[in-house]
């Protein structure tokens, strides 16, 4: 068993490696991040084989995250103004694969651009929901709406509304843990693949939840949610670039 095995890559708030022949550019925009607690059992078997439930402190998280995907763009060109701008919303996991790297898994990514969720689907093996959506900000208050389209489950929603707190000056570490996120796993025939991504470090608020009522957990097969969130951030935005996938067999990374 390798030491990175044994111990995954530390936890960072700046970008672990730089993206120098970004695959995709993009900014990100207006993020509301919620997150529940989960036992890491209970989401094992929905992340790709390869990855397991990356823990802080024995515990794992389900993110449901909300933003304005802005200028979506290929290689160094310049963002698409109409099909690279629209809302979108994800259902994630947290996972730690064999090399020691830490990402996301998403269950779901809703968006309102149907050209850009059959591209996900089809090229990257994404799954990406296309959704009427909407994100509204008035004062210091920001609301998302979704309401799936296709595919199946039809009619799913979500509405989360948040109030924007102050500037965080100093992330806690459990906060680190569920943003400073510099990857994605996904799996592909060949196996689990790991994307990176390189952004400056977030600009974090604190964030009031004012309400949540989604159907976006449950529709992407995660535990049903009880408990009030362990915690509500927002951030405006950063620039993103997104790497080229890095493949590797579909063995189980080691349970932590």
């Amino acid at each position: 068993m390798s030491s990175t095995e044994d111990r995954p890559e530390p936890v960072s708030p700046d970008a672990t490696t730089a993206i120098a022949r970004p695959l995709l550019t993009q900014w990100w925009l207006d993020l509301a991040f919620v997150h529940w607690a989960v036992d890491p059992d209970r989401v094992a078997g929905l992340l790709p084989a390869g990855t397991v439930p990356d823990t802080f402190q024995g515990t794992t998280y389900v993110g449901l995250v909300a933003f304005r995907m802005h200028r979506v763009g290929w290689f160094r060109l310049p963002g698409v103004p109409y099909f690279g701008a629209f809302p979108e919303t994800n259902v994630r996991l947290y996972s730690v694969d064999a090399e020691g790297r830490r990402g996301v898994v998403f269950r779901s990514m809703d968006a309102a651009r149907l050209v850009p969720v059959v591209m996900g689907r089809a090229g990257f093996r994404l799954p990406y929901m296309w959704s009427r959506m909407s994100v509204r900000a008035e004062g210091d208050t920001v609301a998302y709406t979704t309401s799936r389209r296709w595919p199946a489950p039809r009619g799913v929603s979500s509405r989360v509304v948040i109030r924007k707190g102050g500037r965080v000056g100093e992330p806690t570490e459990l906060e680190h843990f569920l943003t400073a996120r510099w990857g994605m796993h996904n799996a592909f025939p060949r196996g689990v693949a790991y994307l990176p991504n390189d952004h400056p470090r977030w600009p974090l608020y604190r964030a009031e939840l004012l309400e949540c009522q989604d159907g976006l957990v449950a529709a992407a097969g995660l535990p049903p949610r009880h408990a009030e969130p362990v915690s509500v951030l927002y951030s405006p935005g950063v620039p993103v670039r997104l790497g080229a996938p890095a493949h590797r067999s579909g063995g189980r990374a080691r349970a932590r």
